[in-house]
């Protein structure tokens, strides 16, 4: 159910086990339930589902599932504060590449956007080449 405390009740023994948790979405159903999707590293899968199968007559939870087939991918840097359309040009390309955006989290100087594993490369190949990430960099003048 939707209440409080209950992301503190599973990011609390998350992070005592000591991992690290990157993406968070919430939303609120029209049910008044919640869906918490969040990313780990791979590595700490094991241990998170432990965690959260053990949390889950405490928080209510319905089903809990998990993905290793995702990957991240991200536009970083602090021209993002004065540069629009940064995001809309991150997704369009990756639209135009068939490429599903499953979760987007972004903050003042970073949009990252969950996709499907498979993809990782071409989505590395098209946003760096249309960001000017895969050029040579040029000579600085002495």
């Amino acid at each position: 159910m939707d209440r409080p405390g209950v992301a503190a009740a599973i990011f609390g023994p998350i992070a005592e086990a000591g991992i690290i948790v990157d993406m968070i979405i919430q939303n609120t159903g029209r049910d008044g339930r919640t869906d918490m999707t969040f990313t780990i590293s791979r590595s700490n899968l094991d241990t998170t589902m432990a965690i959260l199968d053990k949390l889950r007559p405490d928080i209510g939870a319905e089903e809990i599932q998990h993905d290793v087939h995702v990957c991240k991918v991200s536009v970083i840097g602090v021209g993002m504060r004065s540069h629009s359309g940064v995001a809309s040009t991150m997704f369009t390309l990756l639209k135009k590449e068939n490429i599903n955006i499953l979760m987007i989290s972004t903050s003042e100087i970073k949009i990252t956007c969950l996709i499907e594993e498979k993809y990782l490369e071409l989505a590395v190949r098209t946003l760096h080449d249309a960001f000017g990430l895969s050029e040579a960099p040029t000579k600085a003048c002495a």
